[in-house]
């Protein structure tokens, strides 16, 4: 046995009262075995003034001045005052530490209280997120268990208001599972830890009756004196009520006794001591090496550094984000616009061969017919195969060059002049020749009247019966079909309130309020025709006129109404209404 495994330190006196039943007088001094404080498992308690934290500073002022490193974790800023004898290192959250530090200087912290012998405060009292405080206990403990296990080095870890790490009821977070490993397998590896508290039946009993050394103070809450009970007896628990500050029973593995003893007073300045009336002057402390300290700093700065990239990338990030947002709406737009302008160019092309003004009739959605009738709208490109899509603008030439009568040159043949079968049709002005004996008959007057100027049969406006509405009807509704479900239920809501805004309409048809989509769709309606500007940004239900304009206003009110009806069932949610009108 070396001389250093029977070192001991003088903490205290035997005292003179009841509950002791040790064989020493009262006044003969108590010396603990350095070796067992350093690497065992001690638990210090009594209520608020008792001596608990008086008696926690005499330990470290005695391992302190033996040159034997302690690191503690200060609950509530007490133990800076030993900075007036001993060169500490105070960390934490304050400006008043030496260093304010995070998780990222646990393993740094580690290194200096193991391997270069420094002292440290680690106070956890600034910190006004309880869970950066408990990652900050919990890294530290960690790094010191790991490099404990390859050093073997006695080292003390003292953690105030230990009930807050483990508690008897409750789980534990990492924080208290960490110092429960350490009080289990630490012993072995040089790691000792001391847990000090107020309330001992709020501490966690597995801790406390596998600890090897333990210290009690006054205890008046009957909770903490069953506690007292159990463990010590009931003649401990009835006697602990009466102490004096700073009496209380010693309990130790290597004393078959257990010791009333008066701990001394300690040396440094007592920072957790109750404020009284009377001024104090603040102790000098001694500072740290400066060289500790701008090391730390490193890691600090280290750490803005990263935050500071994280915080540009963060908003870079979120510009990109923006970015990618706005071309979803215009790509969603694009696509709007080009199935409009393909509904369009399909509407265009079948009012212009519609069968009842002579031509057969196209449909534009088999491709064939679709290429055929844009012609070179529709033409791939040379160097992309994939097909242009045709706009409104694309449309609008196409039906222009319909004039020409030069019908190779037409992206579309010009239908067969043929007389309609069925009741006389509008003139609107004209006078249209009659066929004489010799002649060729309605035929001839028919083509007499298609030459007439810039007349055309496409002018010509078909009888207002069921027939013809249906082909009306067949068109808009292809056109409706092709705008898709959110612009159906916006046209539902300007139909049912027959002045609203954009955003309104897109909020009603189960869309976002995004304010540049809902323009976006709006605007896909309004080049339909289906609703038209009503002033200061509020839009009106243009259907029904729309309609009307198609037969030059020649539909009575039920016609129109009936024709109307038709085409709205293609968007209007007929059991909806019916719900909203029960």
């Amino acid at each position: 046995m070396t001389d250093s495994d029977t070192e001991t330190i003088s903490v205290a006196e035997i005292s003179d009262g009841p509950g002791g039943v040790g064989a020493e007088d009262p006044g003969t001094t108590v010396d603990l075995p350095v070796v067992d404080i350093l690497t065992g498992r001690g638990f210090i308690t009594g209520k608020s003034g008792s001596g608990k934290s008086n008696t926690a500073s005499v330990l470290i002022e005695n391992l302190l001045s033996s040159n034997f490193p302690v690191l503690i974790v200060d609950t509530d800023g007490e133990y800076y005052g030993l900075k007036q004898e001993f060169e500490l290192l105070h960390a934490g959250a304050d400006d008043e530490c030496d260093i304010q530090v995070s998780p990222e200087h646990a393993e740094r912290l580690a290194t200096l209280a193991l391997e270069q012998n420094v002292p440290i405060i680690l106070d956890v009292s600034g910190y006004l997120d309880d869970a950066a405080a408990d990652e900050l206990v919990t890294e530290v403990a960690k790094h010191l268990f790991a490099k404990e296990k390859k050093l073997k080095k006695p080292f003390l870890m003292l953690i105030e208001e230990c009930h807050e790490y483990i508690p008897e009821k409750g789980g534990m977070d990492e924080a208290g599972k960490m110092l429960i490993k350490i009080g289990k397998r630490g012993r072995k590896h040089g790691l000792g830890v001391v847990g000090i508290s107020q309330r001992p039946a709020d501490v966690k009993k597995d801790f406390i009756t596998q600890c090897d050394w333990l210290v009690w103070h006054r205890l008046t809450w009957r909770n903490d004196t069953k506690v007292v009970g159990r463990i010590l007896g009931s003649e401990y628990a009835d006697a602990i009520e009466d102490m004096g500050n700073g009496e209380g029973f010693l309990v130790t593995d290597w004393s078959e006794s257990i010791r009333r003893v008066q701990f001394h007073k300690k040396q440094t300045f007592d920072a957790g001591a109750t404020p009284g009336l009377d001024d104090f002057e603040r102790p000098d402390l001694k500072s740290v090496d400066g060289n500790l300290v701008s090391d730390l700093k490193e890691i600090s700065d280290e750490k803005e550094r990263r935050e500071s990239e994280i915080a540009d990338l963060r908003q870079q990030l979120e510009k990109k984000e923006a970015k990618i947002r706005q071309l979803e709406r215009e790509l969603e737009e694009a696509r709007d616009l080009s199935r409009m302008a393909d509904q369009f160019a399909q509407a265009m092309f079948q009012k212009a061969e519609a069968p009842y003004r002579g031509g057969e009739g196209r449909n534009l959605n088999r491709p064939e017919e679709k290429q055929a009738a844009l012609g070179e709208y529709g033409a791939a490109d040379d160097e992309d195969d994939s097909p242009k899509v045709a706009t409104p603008d694309d449309v609008a030439r196409a039906v222009e060059n319909a004039d020409d009568t030069d019908s190779e040159s037409r992206p579309y043949p010009r239908p067969p002049l043929e007389a309609p079968d069925g009741p006389p049709w509008p003139t609107h002005g004209f006078d249209v020749p009659t066929g004489t004996e010799g002649d060729s008959g309605d035929d001839d007057a028919w083509e007499a009247a298609a030459n007439m100027g810039d007349f055309e049969p496409a002018d010509l406006q078909p009888a207002p019966g069921a027939e013809n509405r249906r082909d009306v009807v067949d068109r808009m509704t292809a056109i409706v079909n092709a705008l898709g479900e959110v612009h159906h239920g916006m046209l539902a809501h300007y139909r049912e309130y027959g002045i609203s805004d954009p955003l309104a309409a897109h909020v009603a048809a189960g869309e976002t309020g995004d304010q540049h989509l809902a323009y976006g769709r709006n605007r896909s309606l309004r080049r339909a025709g289906f609703i038209r500007h009503a002033g200061r940004g509020q839009y009106e239900y243009a259907l029904p006129d729309l309609v009307s304009d198609e037969y030059a206003d020649l539909l009575d009110a039920e016609e129109l109404a009936e024709t109307v009806a038709a085409i709205e069932a293609s968007f209007v949610d007929e059991e909806r209404e019916d719900a909203a009108a029960e």
